[in-house]
C-alpha cells in the first residue's frame, strides 16, 4: 500500500522542484524533523567526523535559552529563544522554593520570547524579533525551556508557537509580525513542548495540560482558530498524569485518506485535519503521560512511545480496519522505549535511543529485536538518518554515528563543547546543530 507524508510544506517544495527552482527537499528543512517530519535527509555527503576545531564552518552565539530545532529555507535559518531578565529577590525565592519542593522546576524572571534568524552562508545574525514579553512566566522543568516547540517555515512565513504564550506568524522578508493568537491557555506544569504541524491552511497543535486536553487548528492566513476538539479518552484521575508534550504526525493513505495522528496521555488519537473530527483512538492501558516522541509510520502501522509512567512502544494500525480500540494495537514492547527522543523508521527496521542511552533496532512489522546496545550519554534530541547512517546527539555534546542495519556498527563519535537538547537540521550537505549556547554549521572537508 502506497503511503506518503502530506503537508503543505512538502507540497510547496514539490512545486518548486517541478518549476525548476534551485530549492529542493535536500536543500530545505522547514519543520521539526525535516521535510517529511521523520528525521530523514536525502543528502549523500553529510559529514562523518567533526570537533570544535574540525569541519566547523561557523559557530554563532544564540541569545537566551531554547530547545527549538533550526528550520531552514534559502539563506535563512530560524530558531526561537527565550531571553530572561535578571531575577528579582522575590523571583529568586520562588525559584529556590520550586527546587526545594523537588519538582524539578525552575522559575524565571520576565522573559522575552523571540525569533532569531541567522544567515546559512555566513552565520551572521539577520533578525532578532521580540514576539511577546511575559512578566510572570509559569515554572518549567529544568530539562525544558520556554522556547521548546520548533517553528515552521513555509511560503515566506515563519510560524512560531510558545504554548500558553501564543502562536505567531512572521513575514520572513520584512521581519514583521503578521498575526498572533494567544487564546489557547492550558497548564502544562512543566512548560510548553508540542510543535505545530501544517496541513493545507491549518496549523495543528496539541494542547495537553493538567487542567484540560484538546487539539486545535489555527488558520495560517489570519491566526483564527479553525477547530478545537477535546480529548475523549478516559485518563488517570491524577491531574499530573493527564499532560503530554507530543507533536502530531500527518499521514495519508490513498485508500483511507488523511489523518492527524496525535498522542496524548494514555491514548493515541486520529483526527480529520479538515474538521477535527475524531476518527479512532487506541489506549496505552493507563501507562503513559508526558508523552513527547513524535510518531513515525509505515507499512500500515504508526509507532508510538508512551513516554513516562511505564515507557511502552506500540505499533498501531491506522487503517480503521479493526473495530475496537484494543484491536488496533498490532504489537507492543516494554522496557527501553524513549521518553523524549523520537524514533526512526528505515525500511522495515525501527531504530531509537532512549533517554539513558540504550539504542535498539527492531523489526517494525513484528517488534522482533535485532540489536540492543548501550551508547554513552543522556538523550533528548531526536536522531537523524542520512546516506545509510544514523546520528544520535547526546545532552553532553557527543554525537555517535552508527550504520543503519540489523547488526550494530559504530564508525564515528564526535564531541562539541556544549549541551544538545534541540534536534538537528540538514540543508544540502551541511549539518546544523543547536547547542545550549550556539548554532553550528558543520561540513565535510
Amino acid at each position: 500500500m502506497k503511503q506518503r507524508l502530506i503537508n503543505s510544506v512538502g507540497a510547496v517544495l514539490a512545486v518548486l522542484v517541478l518549476a525548476g527552482a534551485s530549492s529542493n527537499a535536500a536543500d530545505e528543512w522547514p519543520q521539526f524533523r525535516g521535510p517529511w517530519s521523520n528525521g530523514h535527509s536525502d543528502t549523500v555527503h553529510l559529514p562523518l567526523t567533526w570537533s570544535e576545531t574540525e569541519n566547523v564552518s561557523w559557530k554563532t552565539a544564540i541569545p537566551g535559552n531554547g530547545h527549538s530545532s533550526p528550520v531552514i529555507s534559502g539563506d535563512q535559518i530560524w530558531v526561537t529563544t527565550a531571553v530572561e531578565a535578571k531575577l528579582t529577590e522575590e523571583e529568586e525565592k520562588r525559584r529556590l522554593a520550586a527546587i526545594q519542593n523537588s519538582r524539578g522546576l525552575e522559575v524565571a524572571g520576565s522573559i522575552s520570547l523571540r525569533a532569531i534568524c541567522v544567515s546559512r552562508e555566513t552565520g551572521k545574525l539577520l533578525h532578532d524579533i521580540e514576539l511577546v514579553k511575559v512578566d510572570k512566566p509559569e515554572p518549567i522543568h529544568s530539562l525544558n525551556s520556554y522556547a521548546s516547540p520548533t517553528p515552521i517555515l513555509e511560503s515566506n512565513h515563519l510560524y512560531c508557537h510558545f504554548g500558553p504564550y501564543g502562536t505567531y506568524a512572521i513575514d520572513t522578508k520584512s521581519g514583521k509580525v503578521v498575526w498572533s493568537n494567544a487564546e489557547h491557555h492550558v497548564d502544562y506544569q512543566n512548560g510548553p513542548g508540542a510543535s505545530p504541524v501544517l496541513w493545507e491552511n491549518h496549523l495543528i497543535i496539541n494542547f495537553d495540560g493538567i487542567d484540560t486536553q484538546y487539539v486545535a487548528a489555527i488558520d495560517k492566513r489570519d491566526g483564527r482558530t479553525a477547530w478545537q476538539t477535546k480529548r475523549s479518552g478516559k485518563m488517570n484521575e491524577k491531574l499530573e498524569f493527564q499532560k503530554a508534550y507530543c507533536t502530531s504526525t500527518i499521514i495519508q493513505d490513498e485508500e483511507h485518506g488523511t489523518q492527524v495522528i496525535s498522542p496524548g496521555a494514555d491514548w493515541v488519537y486520529s483526527y480529520d485535519p479538515a474538521s477535527g473530527k475524531e476518527l479512532w483512538k487506541a489506549s496505552y492501558g493507563m501507562l503513559g503521560f508526558s508523552t513527547v516522541p513524535q510518531p513515525v509510520f509505515g507499512n500500515g502501522l504508526v509507532f508510538i512511545s508512551t513516554s513516562y509512567m511505564r515507557p511502552r512502544l506500540l505499533a498501531v494500525r491506522y487503517d480503521g480496519s479493526r473495530a475496537s480500540d484494543d484491536s488496533l494495537v498490532e504489537w507492543k514492547q516494554d522496557g527501553s522505549a524513549p521518553q523524549k527522543p523520537s524514533m526512526l523508521l528505515i525500511g522495515d527496521e525501527l531504530y531509537f535511543i532512549n533517554d539513558k542511552g540504550i539504542g535498539m533496532c527492531l523489526d517494525a512489522r513484528t517488534g522482533k529485536e535485532y540489536w540492543k546496545e548501550r551508547i554513552e550519554g543522556n538523550y533528548s534530541a531526536s536522531p537523524l538518518f542520512a546516506n545509510g547512517r544514523i546520528y544520535f546527539f547526546s545532552q553532553e555534546g557527543k554525537t555517535v554515528v552508527i550504520e543503519a542495519g540489523r547488526q550494530f556498527k559504530r564508525p564515528a563519535e564526535n564531541s562539541l563543547d556544549s549541551v544538545f537538547m534541540a534536534s538537528p537540521a540538514v540543508a544540502d550537505n551541511s549539518l546544523f546543530l543547536r547547542s545550549a549556547t550556539h548554532l553550528y554549521r558543520i561540513d565535510s572537508n
